[in-house]
């Protein structure tokens, strides 16, 4: 507990929010991606040891800017020969010339908006804008981004690298863009939030099995977008898909913390206020705009949150929106949801068969979740022995604890059935 009585999770929470709006506030002033970047955790670091036993300072961002604006003063004093390029040289703002805010200026939460457009800049490849944004903007380690995507993290290491990289050599300025900009970067921005949303959801690693901090961050900055853009039926449906999913999320975890599924859940838990919230937007904005994935993905959200039970759910007007999503946004993660709805209309083996489809995909072949709606599927066809080797096969292919203590749990309960 520090001195003004905050909870050392409130200062973690404070600094995740403040973090993104300090570094857009040091790249604004002139300073390439990797040295704000450092000096900002110089910054962090000195909060978290600072604030619990000093108090929270009266203008927290002030305080993480000043810091942050000392170390850059220091290292240009200390090592100038090491800058990594010239162009970094030239862009980094000599000591004298830093500004540092008044102690009462409020955080900006433009410039959290504008760095999250500016690490979608078109000249980084979409894996590259992907992962910078979820770096600088969404504050996940390079580790979780290398989950996310299924790939090394050395790999993900140098993505991000030579993202900032040509960041600095396409002399991307920072601030506001231009409509048309704003509108070829959407797409790409939209899939980042996504990502830090669907990342905090469902923790690829770990013993937790959702980081609210992470949902939270992600529906913070799609609300900005949405202020921003507030006609966007995608805008619109991505922000109402984030809050319809996050409403389960008292739900999802039983009282020891084990994995709870949808079908399974105390409805009761779930959000009232943030599922009216959800409802009433893509109700608003379905007839006004063109339909997208998103907007689909949002529809059948509502149907699952409008069903008081989990027997009460209507899986044909569910099957019927993945049908349409899957001509208009074809994916595997689609197709592998489909054949859930399909099994639930049309019988498991029906869901099975368009399971086999998957099993030659690059992206889904060998990942936890094909095998889990597998062996749920094939659970219920009344094939237990073939369900229990694919629980079993999930979990030993998942690194989320709380998921694999729940797949080893349901390939235990057939055991004997």
């Amino acid at each position: 507990m520090t001195p003004d009585g905050r909870g050392d999770d409130t200062i973690e929470d404070l600094l995740r929010e403040l973090a993104p709006q300090v570094l857009g506030t040091l790249v604004r002033r002139g300073t390439d991606f990797d040295t704000a970047e450092d000096a900002l955790q110089e910054a962090l670091l000195s909060a978290a040891v600072q604030w619990p036993v000093e108090g929270l300072p009266r203008s927290p961002h002030a305080w993480l800017v000043t810091v942050a604006a000392r170390r850059l003063a220091d290292q240009w004093r200390r090592d100038t020969a090491r800058r990594r390029r010239e162009t970094t040289a030239a862009a980094l703002v000599p000591p004298d010339q830093l500004i540092v805010p008044p102690a009462d200026e409020p955080p900006r939460d433009d410039d959290a908006l504008s760095l999250l457009f500016l690490c979608c800049h078109p000249a980084l490849t979409p894996e590259s804008q992907v992962a910078l944004t979820l770096r600088a903007v969404g504050g996940l380690t390079t580790a979780q981004i290398a989950s996310a995507f299924l790939v090394p993290e050395a790999t993900m290491t140098r993505r991000i690298s030579r993202a900032k990289r040509h960041i600095a050599e396409a002399g991307a300025p920072f601030g506001p863009i231009s409509e048309q900009e704003r509108n070829n970067r959407l797409d790409t921005v939209l899939r980042v939030l996504y990502l830090i949303f669907n990342e905090g959801y469902t923790a690829a690693t770990g013993a937790s099995l959702h980081r609210a901090d992470l949902t939270g961050e992600a529906i913070r900055l799609t609300r900005q977008v949405h202020r921003l853009l507030p006609d966007d039926g995608e805008v619109a449906g991505l922000l109402t898909l984030m809050l319809l999913t996050d409403a389960r999320s008292p739900a999802r975890t039983a009282p020891d913390s084990s994995l709870v599924p949808l079908a399974e859940q105390d409805r009761r838990r779930w959000k009232s206020r943030q599922i009216q919230e959800g409802i009433a937007l893509i109700t608003r904005m379905l007839p006004r705009s063109l339909i997208g994935p998103y907007q689909l993905q949002a529809a059948i959200a509502a149907v699952h949150a409008e069903a008081a039970r989990a027997r009460d759910t209507d899986w044909p007007q569910i099957l019927a929106l993945y049908e349409l999503l899957e001509q208009i946004a074809p994916n595997p993660v689609v197709t592998l949801n489909h054949a859930v709805a399909l099994a639930m209309v049309r019988g498991p083996q029906a869901g099975l068969e368009m399971l086999s489809t998957l099993d030659t995909d690059d992206h889904l072949a060998g990942h936890h979740r094909l095998s889990a709606v597998r062996a749920h599927l094939l659970e219920m066809a009344g094939d237990h022995a073939s369900a229990r080797t694919c629980y079993r096969t999930a979990a030993r292919q998942t690194t989320s604890l709380p998921e694999r203590h729940y797949l080893d749990a349901r390939a235990a309960r057939l055991d004997g059935a």
